[in-house]
């Protein structure tokens, strides 16, 4: 007995091939909608491509992208399959394809929900990318005449503006490095020739940071230079001085900076995935299964304008996963069959025990018995 069967006039279909066209065209912009969410993420990890290490962080957006394509042709397809089902002739043309139509949908909407729960664990991936690729920057910071480094002092500095930090983790990153290249040391001053003596490696280290790490709210002038040495600066004292200096490092900013944007991708891939799910159990599930039976079976009838049937399973639940598994267990057994005759090549080759050949080679006739 079949599932929720039901009865279509002619002009039922018609309006029922219309709705899931309309329900198509609507799954194309929520696949559009994915798309840009994906270029969008894309576009902001490349912008700071350079702070970041060579990690393979770009598989979210690229998976957005893939899925917000897929979900385009996937209902744009489903669109052409259901405006042509207007016309029962031009049914005839998608009648095999309209199954694998369904089963794609769904694993479409699986994908979906896939790229929404990567969205939210991209936050430790993108911490040690930034950890590491900010430490290399920073290291390379003074390197303004190599080439392929001469940009990253710009880059840092913008960055330190902009986002409201100083260092990787903090300010105190600074003193650990040499920032400052032994181009723009006086090495004529004592000072300078003791400091890069009394440092095992040569380098110039020292309590100082950049001009991007000051505090444009402090009341007072940014003091770069001798920064924890509070005897070498009038009323000063650095432990308290916190609008002196950007305290939060680069790495807590753009973590935070990103970790917004794919929160609010996530939720936003989390809705369409949610509505895609709506979509696909109304349009696809239950609207395309009762287009499809109902124009199969007014095509059986032979008159296009009558009325039909059309169901969502032809026999009832038990039957159909009864079905369905024997011809699994039929095509187990088959390969089965296939596997142990491959072994023989003369399996399928008839028998010949009982024919009798002459010297030539040729059936000899039989010799009718006297009667």
């Amino acid at each position: 007995m079949a599932v929720l069967r039901l009865k279509f006039t002619k002009n039922e279909r018609d309006k029922l091939a219309q709705v899931l066209w309309i329900l198509n065209w609507i799954s194309v912009l929520t696949g559009i909608l994915l798309f840009s969410l994906g270029l969008f993420l894309k576009v902001e990890i490349n912008k700071r491509g350079e702070l970041m290490a060579e990690r393979d962080i770009q598989y979210v957006p690229n998976m957005l992208i893939a899925v917000g394509l897929i979900a385009c042709a996937i209902n744009f397809l489903g669109g052409k399959i259901c405006y042509d089902c207007v016309d029962t002739n031009k049914f005839l043309r998608w009648k095999l394809i309209m199954l694998p139509y369904i089963i794609c949908t769904f694993f479409f909407t699986f994908c979906v929900l896939v790229g929404a729960l990567m969205c939210y664990s991209m936050r430790g991936e993108l911490e040690e990318s930034l950890n590491l690729g900010l430490t290399e920057a920073i290291r390379f910071y003074k390197d303004t005449d190599t080439p392929g480094r001469c940009f990253l002092k710009r880059t840092v500095d913008m960055l330190q503006m902009e986002f409201h930090c100083c260092g990787n983790n903090g300010y105190k990153d600074w003193f650990q490095i040499q920032w400052i290249s032994n181009r723009y040391l006086d090495m004529s001053q004592k000072e300078v020739v003791d400091r890069l003596r009394s440092n095992v490696e040569g380098k110039y280290l020292m309590s100082g940071v950049p001009f991007s790490c000051c505090n444009l709210n402090s009341p007072r002038p940014c003091i770069q230079q001798h920064v924890t040495n509070n005897s070498a600066h009038f009323n000063y004292e650095h432990q308290t001085e916190a609008l002196n200096l950007w305290m939060r490092g680069c790495r807590e900013a753009l973590l935070e900076y990103y970790t917004h944007i794919m929160q609010s991708i996530g939720l936003t891939v989390l809705l369409t995935w949610l509505f895609e799910v709506m979509d696909a159990c109304l349009s696809v599930l239950t609207g395309v299964r009762y287009l499809q039976t109902s124009l199969e079976n007014v095509l059986r009838q032979g008159d296009l304008n009558s009325e039909s049937d059309g169901w969502l399973l032809e026999n009832s639940f038990m039957e159909t996963a009864r079905t369905n598994l024997n011809i699994i267990k039929c095509l187990g057994k088959g390969n089965q069959i296939d596997t142990a005759n491959n072994g023989d090549p003369n399996i399928n080759v008839p028998s010949t025990s009982k024919a009798h050949y002459g010297p030539d080679n040729v059936p000899l006739k039989e010799i009718p018995e006297a009667s």
